[in-house]
C-alpha cells in the first residue's frame, strides 16, 4: 500500500491549516510529523484518513484518487492524545470491536485481544468499564483497539503524551516494531525531537502546515537544510551566533574576531549564522585549543542528576549547554564555554544550509 497526498491546501475560514503538502508514503514504514503546537500535524493526519477533504490537490492511495471517499471505506486507524473509546462497553469489547466489526472469529478474537492487553499492560483492567480507568489506561485501551485492526494506515497522534515515563519508553521501542510486522504504513506525531530520534524510520518537519523537509529521521537530524528544520530538531532550543566572514576571519557580533577554523574556512565571505546544539557546546577547557571560546554570563543551571543544562547569556544571545553531571554554577557567575568549528551548523542570511558536520559515512545523505 501507498498513500500520497499531491499539493494538498486545506483551508478553514480562510485560514490555511495545511499549505501545498506533497507526500509519499509506503507499506511497512514508519513516518514521524514532527513540529510545535498548531505547526499543522493533526491537520495532516486528517486529510491522510479522510477525516477532512482538501480544499486544493489529490489524495491518492495506491495511485488511486481517493480525494472525496469517506474515511469509512479506507483502511484506517487513528488514536489521538485525547482518548476516545465507548463508555458503556468493558475495556475487552473496546479492543474487540473493530474486529466484531470485521467478523473475525472468536477465538481470533480472543487472541488478539489478549495479545494487545499483555503489551500494553491491560491484562488486570479487560473486566472493567473505561470510566473506571486512568487517563493513561484509557490511552492504552485507545492504542490497543488500533492495534488489533489491521488497519493498512495507522495514524498516532502524540498518543503517548498521557502515559507515565516508563511506560511510554517500553511502548517507543515495541510500537515500532509490531506495526512494522502488520506492513502498515505509521504516522506519528509528536512534539518532541527526542522521541522522533528514539522512533528512527523517516521525519517530516512541520512548519504552520508546511513540511520544510522530508526523509529518514538521523538524515533530518544530521543534515537540516534549514535553521527553522535544525531548531525543530533540536530540545532544548538550538544555539546560533551572528557571523560575518571576510578574509580568512570570523566576526562575532560581540566584536570578537577570529581565523576561520573548520567548516568556516571552506565558505566565501559574507554573512552566516551558526547554530549548535546544547550537547555541543562544552563548559570549560573540554573543548581544546581548537574550540571557538566565549566568556558567557550564567542565567541557570537546572540539575537532572545524570546531567545539567546550564543557561546562560552571551552578547545579545541566549544559550543553552547540556553536559553530563552535576554543574552546580551561581546565576550570573562567568563561565567559559566552547565549540569545536567542525560540529557547526551553517547556514546564510536566507535560512538555508551552507555547511554542516562531517558526520561518518552512511549517516547522512
Amino acid at each position: 500500500m501507498s498513500v500520497a497526498l499531491e499539493n494538498v491546501t486545506r483551508t478553514v475560514n480562510g485560514v490555511p491549516h495545511v499549505r501545498d503538502v506533497s507526500l509519499e508514503l509506503q507499506r511497512g514504514t514508519l513516518n514521524v510529523l514532527l513540529g510545535p503546537t498548531l505547526s499543522g500535524k493533526t491537520s495532516l493526519m486528517r486529510l491522510l484518513a479522510g477525516l477532512d477533504a482538501p480544499t486544493k490537490g489529490r489524495v491518492l492511495v495506491n495511485g488511486h484518487d481517493v480525494t472525496g471517499a469517506h474515511v469509512r471505506s479506507r483502511s484506517v486507524a487513528m488514536v489521538y492524545q485525547q482518548f476516545i473509546n465507548y463508555p458503556t462497553l468493558t475495556v475487552f469489547e473496546n479492543i474487540a470491536s473493530p474486529m466484531r466489526v470485521q467478523r473475525r472469529s472468536k477465538t481470533v478474537i480472543e487472541q488478539r485481544v489478549l495479545d494487545a492487553a499483555r503489551l500494553l499492560k491491560l491484562e488486570p483492567y479487560l473486566d472493567r468499564l473505561p470510566l473506571e480507568l486512568s487517563g493513561g489506561q484509557q490511552q492504552r485501551t485507545a492504542i490497543a483497539r488500533a492495534l488489533v485492526k489491521d488497519a493498512e494506515l495507522v495514524l498516532l497522534d502524540e498518543p503517548l503524551a498521557n502515559l507515565d515515563y516508563k511506560l511510554r519508553e517500553e511502548l517507543r521501542e515495541e510500537l515500532p516494531r509490531v506495526f512494522e510486522n502488520s506492513g502498515a504504513i505509521l504516522v506519528y506525531a509528536t512534539t518532541e525531537p527526542s522521541e522522533a530520534l528514539l522512533l528512527g524510520g523517516n521525519t517530516a518537519c512541520l512548519r504552520e502546515g508546511e513540511i520544510v523537509q522530508f526523509g529518514r529521521t538521523i538524515d533530518v537530524y544530521n543534515r537540516p537544510r534549514s535553521l527553522y528544520a535544525a531548531g525543530v530538531f533540536s530540545d532544548p532550543p538550538i544555539n546560533t551566533a551572528q557571523i560575518t566572514l571576510a578574509g580568512g576571519e570570523v566576526a562575532f557580533a560581540s566584536g570578537d574576531i577570529v581565523p576561520a577554523r573548520g567548516l568556516l574556512s571552506e565558505l566565501v565571505g559574507g554573512q552566516y549564522r551558526l547554530a549548535f546544539r546544547p550537547h555541543q557546546l562544552m563548559l570549560g577547557s573540554e573543548g581544546g585549543d581548537h574550540s571557538y571560546t566565549f566568556t558567557a554570563n550564567v542565567v541557570l543551571s537546572e540539575i537532572t542528576g545524570s546531567e545539567s543544562f546550564v543557561h546562560m547569556t552571551w552578547s545579545d544571545h541566549e544559550w543553552v549547554a547540556v553536559a553530563a553531571g552535576v554543574h552546580d554554577l551561581a546565576p550570573g557567575a562567568r563561565l567559559v564555554v566552547g565549540v569545536d568549528p567542525n560540529n557547526l551548523f551553517v547556514f546564510d542570511q536566507s535560512g538555508r544550509l551552507a555547511a554542516a558536520p562531517r558526520w561518518p559515512r552512511g549517516a547522512a545523505d
